[in-house]
C-alpha cells in the first residue's frame, strides 16, 4: 500500500529517466469480453490520459459500455482543482455503492488527482471500504498490475506515489477522435500558487524529450490528423528542465514543419511566455492564433497573494504584444473572484483589466479552497453572497465582449474543423474556428475532421451561425 504525502510531493529533485511502457504477455485478453465505463472530470490532460486508461483496458480484453449501470468494471480519473469536482466525484461514488450492493462482483476503481490527495484516500479508507482500488497520476503506466491485484487478491488497492517518477513513452492510447489529439510535452508544475493543489497532485514539472514528441506529431501527420494540442499544467515552461538552448518556441517551429493543419498548446503561465513563442505563431499559418493566458485577478496585491509572479502591468504589457504581433490572435483566460481578503477595489481593478483586453473567451470562478495549499490558510473575509455577486458582474462584462468580438466576424468566411451534427440544431454541422470560436453551420457532404469554409451569418455570446461558403 503506497499512500499520498504532501510534504513528500513538494519535493522537486529533478531526478528521472525515460522509460518504455511494456506489459507482461500473460495479461493480454486476460479480461476478455469483460466490459467497463470510464468517467472523466476535469481537464484536458485528464481526457488524454483517459485515452490511455481505455487503451490499457482493452488491451486486457476490455470492451467499453457507456452504460455504467451494466458494467463490469466502472472507473472514475477524478479532478481536485475546485470543490464541485470533489463534490462530483464522491455523487458517482455513492451511485457505484448502491450498485455494488446489487452486483457484488462489480469492480469499482479511483484514480486521477483526487486520489493524489492525502484526505480524501483517508476518508477512503475509513469510508470507502467496497471501493476495490485506488491509483494516482505518477503510476498510471501500472493500471493494468494494479486492477488484477485487487481483482486476483480480492482486497482493496492503494496505490499512489508522492513523489513523481519516470517518463513512460509508448503507452498505449485509443484517441477519441480520428482528426483531433492531445500530446502530453510536459508534466506537472513548479509555479506553487498559493491557491494551486496542482503542483501536488501532479508532481514537478518534467518534460518529455523533443524527439519522442517530434516523432508521435509525426505519426500522427501520417494519419491525418488535422489538430494537435500540446498539453502541460504550464504547457510554456517546456524544455526548462532538459535543454538551454531549446523550450516551447523552438519545438512550435519544428512541429509546424508537419503537415498538421492546426496546431495549438494550453494551459499558458504568463510568466514563461517568452518572444520566441510570439515571433514563432506569428510566422506559422498552421499554429492557430488561440492563446489561453490566465489572469486570474487584476490586482497587484492579490496577484502576489496567489503566488502569481507577475503584475497587472507586465501582464497587459505581453498581452499589447501579442496583439499587435500576432494577426487575428484570440485570446481567452481564467479569472477567480473572491480570493481572500478581495476587497473592492481589487475586484474593480479586475474589471478594469478586462474591460481593456475585451476577450474572446473565459472561464470565471469563485474561490474554491484546496487542502494543504498556503492560500486555504488565509482569512476569508468575502461573504459568500458578496462571491457571488461579483461572479455575476464578471459575467455580464466578460459576455458582453464575447458579443462584441463575435459580431465582428460577421459576413467573414472563417475555416471550420467539424466536429459532427449538432445536438440542438436539426441538419445543422458543428465545428470551431482558427481561433477556437464555436459555428453552427448549414451544408450538405460534410463529415467530421473536414475543415471547410463557412460564411458566419449570424453571432451569439457563445457561438456562431453560418452557412458553407461556395
Amino acid at each position: 500500500m503506497e499512500l499520498p504525502n504532501y510534504q513528500e510531493a513538494r519535493i522537486r529533485n529533478k531526478k528521472y529517466k525515460t522509460l518504455k511502457y511494456k506489459i507482461e504477455d500473460g495479461f493480454k485478453g486476460k479480461y476478455q469480453n469483460k466490459t467497463y465505463f470510464l468517467k472523466t472530470y476535469g481537464c484536458q490532460m485528464n481526457e488524454h490520459d483517459s485515452e490511455n486508461i481505455k487503451a490499457m483496458l482493452e488491451e486486457l480484453g476490455f470492451i467499453e459500455t457507456k452504460d455504467y449501470m451494466s458494467a463490469d468494471l466502472i472507473m472514475l480519473n477524478t479532478c481536485s482543482i475546485r470543490e464541485n469536482a470533489h463534490n462530483k466525484a464522491f455523487g458517482m461514488l455513492g451511485r457505484c455503492k448502491n450498485l455494488k450492493e446489487k452486483r457484488p462482483n462489480l469492480i469499482v476503481g479511483l484514480c486521477g488527482c483526487m486520489a493524489q490527495e492525502e484526505g480524501v484516500v483517508k476518508e477512503i479508507m475509513q469510508k470507502y471500504h467496497w471501493l476495490n482500488f485506488v491509483m494516482g497520476t505518477h503510476n498510471l503506466y501500472r493500471l493494468p498490475y494494479i486492477l488484477d491485484q485487487s481483482i486476483e487478491l480480492n482486497t482493496q488497492q492503494i496505490e499512489v506515489f508522492s513523489k513523481e517518477g519516470d517518463l513512460i513513452e509508448e503507452i498505449p492510447v485509443k484517441r477519441d477522435t480520428g482528426y483531433k489529439a492531445w500530446v502530453n510535452i510536459i508534466y506537472g508544475c513548479d509555479k506553487f500558487c498559493t491557491y494551486c493543489i496542482v503542483p501536488y497532485t501532479r508532481g514537478g514539472e518534467r518534460s518529455r524529450k523533443k524527439e519522442d514528441i517530434i516523432a508521435e506529431i509525426k505519426q500522427l501527420a501520417e494519419l491525418g490528423y488535422k489538430e494537435v494540442t500540446l498539453l502541460g499544467q504550464n504547457v510554456n515552461a517546456y524544455g526548462k528542465d532538459l535543454y538551454t538552448d531549446y523550450g516551447l518556441g523552438e519545438l512550435l517551429a519544428d512541429i509546424a514543419q508537419m503537415k498538421i493543419p492546426r496546431i495549438t498548446f494550453m494551459t499558458s503561465h504568463p510568466w514563461d511566455f517568452t518572444d520566441k513563442m510570439i515571433e514563432v505563431i506569428a510566422q506559422n499559418k498552421n499554429i492557430l492564433p488561440y492563446i489561453h493566458l490566465p489572469l486570474q485577478s487584476g490586482s497587484n496585491r492579490i496577484l502576489k497573494l496567489m503566488g502569481r509572479r507577475y503584475t497587472k502591468e507586465s501582464y497587459l504589457e505581453l498581452f499589447d504584444k501579442m496583439k499587435k504581433k500576432i494577426p487575428s490572435v484570440s485570446i481567452s483566460t481564467d479569472i477567480i473572484v473572491g480570493f481572500p481578503g478581495e476587497t473592492d477595489q481589487d475586484f474593480q481593478n479586475t474589471l478594469d483589466v478586462v474591460n481593456y483586453c475585451k476577450y474572446d473567451n473565459a472561464f470565471t470562478f469563485i474561490y474554491s479552497p484546496r487542502e494543504n495549499t498556503p492560500a486555504a490558510k488565509l482569512k476569508d473575509n468575502v461573504s459568500q453572497e458578496e462571491k457571488e455577486n461579483r461572479l455575476h458582474i464578471l459575467n455580464n462584462t466578460v459576455n458582453k465582449y464575447f458579443l462584441e468580438n463575435n459580431m465582428k466576424l460577421i459576413g467573414s468566411v472563417e475555416d471550420v474543423l467539424v466536429e459532427g451534427l449538432s445536438e440542438k440544431k436539426k441538419d445543422n454541422y458543428y465545428g470551431y474556428t482558427r481561433t477556437k470560436k464555436l459555428v453552427n453551420f448549414t451544408g450538405e457532404n460534410i463529415k467530421a475532421g473536414d475543415i471547410v469554409k463557412v460564411e458566419i451569418t449570424e453571432a451569439k455570446t457563445w457561438s456562431l451561425d453560418g452557412k458553407l461558403s461556395k
